[in-house]
Order: C-alpha cells, then structure tokens, then sequence
C-alpha cells in the first residue's frame, strides 16, 4: 500500500516529511486552496514522487509546472476530460517527461463511480475522494462500502478526511484495486504544514502487521 501525503508547501516540512520513506507528495496548484503553492519551495522531496494537482488548468500551464517543479504525476481533480487527461501525458512526453496521470473522482452514491469509466483507458490511477460543493478539501470521509460496486481495473488511492484514528479502518479495507491513501489535512498543525509526530505514529502503525 503506498501513502501519498498531499497539501505540501514549506521547505522543511517537506524534507521532513520526505525523510518518513512516503511514496508521493503532493502540490497544490489550485489558487483556492488554503495549500496552494504559488512559488517553488527552497527544498523539493528526493525520495517521493512529486504529485502536482491541479483543478480545470490549462494543458499549457499544466505542462510547465510539470518542467518548473520536476512532476512526476499530474492528479486532475476537476473537471477534465479523458481528452486533456491523454493530451497532458502526450504533451509531456514531447518535452521529454513521463509523467503518470491520475484524476480525482468525487463520491457521495454508487452511482458517481459511473464517472470512472470514460477514464479507465487514459488514467494510471483514480483518486476517491469525499464529494463536496468545492473540489476537494472538505476533510470528510465518504462511505468506502461504495467501492465494492467499483470494477473497473484501474486502480484507486483513497483520499478525503483520513485521520490518525483510521489504522484499523484501512487495514481491514479490502479491495482487489486498492493501491494506496491520501492523507492531508487531518495530519495538519496549520494549512500546508504537517505534523511530524502524528505522521510517524500513523505510518509506523499502517506499516506494522
């Protein structure tokens, strides 16, 4: 199971937090966000691949935070089209860069995993997250029990108000897709900053059998 840690902006925070062994950090290129990062940090993670997120840009902006900040994956989680999601990729590659693209679904019904499919062929990775009147951040969690009706064979990071509390919840969660967690602002001392203790105790927790 990899832990992606999103909502990253300051320098030692994200040394910090890259120094934990995470799989994926996350950047925030949603000017709306409490977490938006407007400028590159002094300090990017070494060992973590480097998610940028960003909500209904333009493929041309897209491409140069992936040049800027040295994105690994490009984490679409507005409204974007199967069509940008395969021109990004294409873009990049252009450019010489591979980048992985995942786009973010929002949950509230079964019904909302019909989204999924116009993706499943241009995507490496769905995200779930709660489903909310704003694109993300609502720090919520949805009822996971709704992913037993999700058969595509792309696989999903669950995301959206995962906290401390959740080791056991994530630990009995069961599904043959299931490839990671989303953790942000539950793990948070202030907006962007993450909380070094709580993050470790979790980790060491989730990575204990």
């Amino acid at each position: 199971m990899k832990i992606k840690v999103c909502g990253m902006r300051e320098a030692d925070n994200i040394l910090a937090v890259d120094a934990l062994g995470v799989d994926y950090m996350g950047f925030i290129f949603y000017p709306r966000s409490a977490r938006f990062v407007s400028a590159l940090p002094l300090d990017m993670p070494v060992h973590a691949k480097r998610v940028g997120v960003f909500v209904n840009a333009d493929t041309t902006d897209i491409l140069q935070h992936i040049e800027t900040y040295g994105l690994d994956i490009v984490q679409l989680h507005g409204n974007e089209t199967p069509q940008q999601c395969s021109e990004v990729r294409e873009k990049a590659r252009k450019l010489a860069h591979e980048v992985g693209i995942w786009k973010a679904i929002s949950l509230q019904n079964v019904a909302d995993l019909m989204l999924c499919e116009p993706y499943s062929e241009v995507v490496d990775a769905f995200v779930f997250d709660t489903k909310c009147a704003s694109y993300g951040g609502s720090g919520n969690k949805y009822d996971w029990s709704l992913l037993e009706a999700y058969h595509e064979s792309v696989p999903f990071l669950l995301s959206g108000g995962i906290g401390p509390d959740d080791v056991q919840t994530i630990k009995l969660f069961s599904h043959p897709q299931f490839a990671g967690i989303d953790l942000n602002s539950r793990f948070e001392t202030a907006p962007a900053y993450k909380d070094l203790h709580c993050l470790t105790t979790f980790i060491q927790a989730i990575k204990n059998n």
